[in-house]
């Protein structure tokens, strides 16, 4: 990024600071940002002004216009959040510096983290298909009271459509829509169906996607191999029981096929590097209830079953032996939550979770020449099991202009393997975290807040019992880890004017036991080098975010944000590893009725602060990543009918790369979407 581009986007966002969430329509602005309930930061329904934690949220109005590639691409757009790609079928989101198994994802309140979720960067994010969300929210620098281990950067909640019920005679209803992208980088179809009836609703939908490798900007060009197919399909069943009981069923399927891992095949002497199959299953049952203020004003009980599957395939250039891996976590999950109302001004959320994982690894080598195929010891070690136990009491007191927001979680972790390396393990560790937040309400449109919230994340399997090449390193197993540690404060401000809405938060995050991967010094194997993970280190992360919107008579609105974060290993005394640069972009919207227009501006400054890890990580040039300033237009018409979108992405082909990714942004290029409503 150069210094016109870096003061461009500077001033753009001081005088004219807005949210990117939402920038389709007058309705949802900003300031109604602000008034809308959001759950996942108190377990419970509140305007977002009166929650004191940071938190931001994306409807399924943005995906129908803007109609972003994938779920990783839609979280692109929401403050404070900054996602780096490995390869096109990746993206991980970074929440206040932390990544991976730091940052926890849920779907419709249920884990998506399981015991091999890896440390830094990782694919998972990308197998919730992007047409069956109806919002996404962020809570930034709070989670793990409120949901359990891994959430010390953050929590995102993916919530996906639900069926309607019918106020008079059933209706059934569908939706057929497709997008093409230029160069062919992407082709999709998807179809959805609905019936809606007074005490039975049903929605089912099937998507079918093809994604060709990515073209770069002015000097990348095609980025071979880089792209893959997705299938996936979803059903959701409600019934309505009695007057204040609800029946929910659901599953979801999502599968993506020889996913290249295209930095391998580049950079690492790869003939062959994918992921096949990339695979999620989710099915569960969540029964509702609602009865009277008391002790029992709503109850959730959800009952889970979670299959994850992901195949590894490689081949070195000038090897015959074909490497396939199989890695298969099977999580079962019941969790209840109550909502009290004690009194007016007091509510409480309280409740257990239980999650249970079993994990199958495997692996074959199979010689290309001769057929030959030797079975090995897989990533992890076969049947090594999970267990993660845990209850929870969140406080919402209001007293006056006052507002109280706490809580406290119990967890306790059971860990087994067998392994011919590490012999019989099993430990127990064990958190109890708290949070605290304090809220003044200067005036129905203002309110300043104070919070604090420990976090942890309990060592799971890849800590523990991983075996074979991570990234560039190749890493051994380790037993004797303990849960990392987080202390997060954060002071912040919400105000919502007629005209102006806009967030402001200063956080600072301590992080102790870290586990670490610590090289063993003179060993070698197959030329990587060798580490193990180890509880070895302390660090800290401080920053600041800002996100507002102006809204300029009744068809224009401005809206950008603006995240900055500083991390420091005060072990190393360097640099935290992987800590994005200053980011921001900034939105212009012009809407009326039947149609839009809008002009985006996507931004980020050079990263060179870089972590002796950042240093030896081949996805990062040497000197660290440069800044850079994309320029995107966006369009569409909409009928009774037809939706018809349209985008223009990348205008100057830019050749780009987010921080820390192993593949460069789309170059200049077009999509057209449309949809028709049956």
């Amino acid at each position: 990024m150069n210094i016109r581009d870096t003061c461009f986007g500077l001033i753009s966002f001081l005088t004219l600071s807005a949210t990117a969430q939402q920038p389709v329509s007058t309705t949802d602005t900003v300031a109604e940002s602000l008034r809308e309930v959001v759950v996942t930061a108190q377990r419970s329904r509140q305007q977002n002004i009166y929650v004191p934690y940071s938190v931001s949220s994306l409807t399924a109005q943005y995906t129908k216009e803007f109609h972003p590639r994938s779920t990783p691409d839609a979280l692109m757009e929401m403050p404070g959040v900054f996602v780096q790609k490995t390869n096109l079928g990746g993206g991980s989101p970074f929440i206040r510096g932390l990544t991976g198994n730091q940052t926890l994802i849920l779907v419709d309140g249920i884990r998506l983290n399981n015991s091999t979720f890896r440390y830094g960067p990782n694919q998972y994010l990308n197998t919730i298909d992007i047409f069956t969300i109806s919002r996404i929210e962020v809570a930034r620098g709070t989670g793990s009271v409120q949901y359990g281990t891994d959430a010390m950067g953050g929590v995102v909640q993916v919530f996906t459509k639900e069926p309607s019920f019918a106020d008079a005679k059933p209706v059934v209803s569908g939706t057929l829509s497709g997008k093409y992208m230029t160069g062919g980088m992407e082709k999709t179809i998807r179809g959805e169906a609905q019936y809606a009836g007074k005490k039975t609703a049903l929605l089912a939908g099937f998507s079918k996607r093809n994604f060709g490798d990515i073209l770069g900007g002015d000097t990348t060009g095609k980025q071979a191999p880089s792209g893959y197919d997705e299938w996936a399909f979803d059903i959701k069943a409600r019934f309505l029981l009695k007057k204040n009981i609800s029946l929910l069923l659901a599953n979801q399927f999502l599968q993506q096929q020889q996913v290249p891992v295209y930095h391998k095949v580049q950079l690492e002497n790869y003939h062959l590097n994918e992921m096949d199959p990339q695979q999620r299953l989710l099915s569960y049952v969540k029964l509702r209830a609602a009865g009277n203020p008391g002790l029992y004003r709503e109850i959730e009980i959800t009952a889970s079953f979670q299959q994850g599957l992901e195949g590894r395939n490689s081949r070195i250039n000038g090897s015959t032996i074909l490497r396939k891996e199989r890695d298969r976590v099977r999580t079962a999950g019941i969790t209840a939550d109550i909502l009290s109302v004690f009194t007016r001004n007091w509510k409480a959320n309280s409740g257990i979770e239980i999650y249970t994982d079993k994990v199958a690894s495997n692996r074959k080598d199979i010689n290309t020449v001769s057929g030959e195929v030797a079975a090995k010891r897989g990533l992890y070690p076969d049947a090594s099991t999970y267990g993660n136990y845990s209850m929870y009491s969140l406080h919402h007191i209001r007293y006056g202009s006052w507002l109280l927001d706490a809580g406290l979680r119990f967890n306790t972790f059971s860990v087994r393997i067998s392994d011919t390396t590490l012999g019989h393990v099993r430990i127990t560790p064990s958190a109890l975290v708290a949070n605290a937040a304090l809220m003044y309400v200067l005036s129905p449109r203002q309110s300043v807040y104070l919070a604090y919230s420990s976090g942890y994340r309990a060592p799971n399997v890849d800590d523990m019992g991983t075996l074979g090449i991570v990234d560039f390193r190749y890493e051994v197993p380790a037993t004797g880890l303990r849960p990392e540690k987080s202390g997060h404060t954060e002071l912040g401000y919400k105000v919502q004017l007629k005209k102006f809405s806009g967030t402001a938060a200063l956080f600072y995050m301590q992080l102790s036991n870290l586990i670490t991967r610590v090289k063993e010094e003179g060993q070698l194997i197959n030329g990587y080098p060798v580490y193990r993970k180890e509880n070895s280190e302390a660090a800290f992360i401080r920053g600041a975010e800002f996100s507002a919107g102006y809204q300029i008579g009744k068809a224009l609105r401005v809206n950008g944000a603006m995240a900055a974060a500083y991390g420091q290993n005060l072990t190393r005394n360097e640099p935290l590893r992987r800590i994005p640069p200053l980011n921001g972009r900034l939105t212009a919207v012009y809407r009326k009725t039947d149609w839009l227009m809008a002009a985006e501006i996507q931004w980020a400054a050079r990263q060179s602060r870089l972590a002796q890890g950042d240093k030896e990580d081949n996805r990062i040039p040497t000197g660290g990543t440069a800044g850079w300033t994309v320029y995107n237009i966006y369009g569409g018409y909409n009928t009774k009918a037809v939706q018809f979108s349209a985008g223009l992405q990348n205008i100057f082909n830019k050749d780009y790369r987010t921080h820390g990714s192993g593949i460069n942004g789309v170059g200049r290029s077009g999509w057209i979407a449309v949809a028709f409503q049956l």
